[in-house]
């Protein structure tokens, strides 16, 4: 019998959500029929995420893989220690956490590259902790992308069968326009069918979102559309790609929903973390907490697999045991989904 996948999980800055949505993700015996889970970060503040959200769990520190023993009621934590508890602050950008979390990330990506682990899950950083600490990148795709040394990558975020995968994602509008050329959608494209590919889906049907309001209108309204979105497309179908597009983007979302397409290429972050946040994220204003946070992040290109939660460290309700880990439990099954584990009981 195929022995389950190892999925390294960091648990992000220690100030934010991270660490309590690790414990509670692993407080699920399903996780354990799917993967055998080790979190990479520091076992005193998961040992503390368990006690303040009152968990009935054990933490275990190993500083080796093998030391980790994958049983559902004890956590194994790959345990850097390099962060004292002392020092931990909830709901504060420090530059003490973000040099923590950003060291649990390039420990992860480094059990990943040596093969001893086969998936990795992050959980949240805080971008402006990270920089404080010295470490100058926009977010986890862009670590990812410079420590594998990968060049050729692209953000797809999912919540079911909702997918998109990015053109550009963290630059300014302005910039994020100028970014749309032929070659880099049709990139995208490629990434993006092939990702579906890997998730079983033999013929993938991909929808490509226009740039401008009427994908231009004809020129009227911008000449991206023809003259970089088209042709790539074009480029994308001759090389017997299923890619459609450019369709308006002001309905091309409701007909994936419906089910016409499995992924729509989009142009710029806003313009696809707009709607599928809007799918996956649920608040609810009566309570004013938010009933569901689903939805993930998976970097695409990588020579590693990298799946994230799609939310923030949520600092506002870090330390008080009360943060949703649903998106985490979602990265982590389907991290090991891509790593050849078994479907989803």
């Amino acid at each position: 019998m195929k022995r389950l996948p190892i999925v390294g999980i960091s648990m992000g800055d220690p100030g934010g959500i991270g660490p309590e949505i690790c414990a509670k993700a692993l407080a699920a015996p399903e996780i354990y029929s799917l993967c055998r889970p080790l979190v990479v970060g520091d076992a005193r503040v998961i040992a503390d995420a368990v006690r303040f959200s009152g968990l009935d769990l054990k933490t275990a520190p190993c500083r080796r893989v093998s030391e980790a023993r994958f049983a559902h009621g004890t956590i194994d934590v790959f345990d850097l220690e390099n962060l004292p508890l002392e020092k931990l602050r909830h709901k504060q950008v420090t530059a003490e956490q973000g040099k923590a979390s950003f060291e649990y990330v390039a420990k992860v990506i480094e059990l990943a590259r040596a093969g001893e682990i086969d998936a990795t899950v992050t959980g949240p950083i805080n971008k402006a902790a990270i920089n404080a600490a010295g470490y100058h990148y926009a977010g986890h795709t862009e670590i990812y992308a410079e420590l594998t040394g990968t060049r050729n990558y692209s953000m797809m975020l999912a919540e079911g069968d909702f997918r998109v995968a990015h053109v550009s994602t963290h630059v300014s509008l302005r910039e994020a326009c100028e970014r749309v050329k032929r070659g880099r959608v049709l990139e995208v494209i490629r990434l993006a069918h092939d990702a579906l590919r890997r998730l079983g889906i033999e013929t993938p049907r991909i929808a490509v979102a226009g740039l401008n309001p009427h994908c231009g209108e004809g020129g009227l309204f911008g000449r991206e559309d023809d003259e970089e979105i088209a042709p790539a497309v074009a480029d994308a179908r001759a090389e017997g790609i299923n890619a459609e597009g450019p369709l308006p983007a002001d309905t091309v979302f409701s007909k994936m929903r419906g089910g016409m397409y499995d992924l729509v290429v989009v142009m710029y972050h806003d313009q696809g973390h707009i709607p599928t946040k809007l799918v996956g994220f649920q608040f609810d204003a009566r309570t004013g907490a938010w009933g569901q946070m689903a939805g993930v992040n998976v970097t695409l290109g990588l020579p590693i697999i990298r799946v994230s939660v799609d939310h923030g460290t949520a600092f506002g309700k870090a330390g008080e045991g009360r943060a949703n880990p649903q998106s985490m439990i979602e990265a982590i099954r389907l991290a090991a989904r891509l790593a050849g584990g078994p479907a989803r009981p």
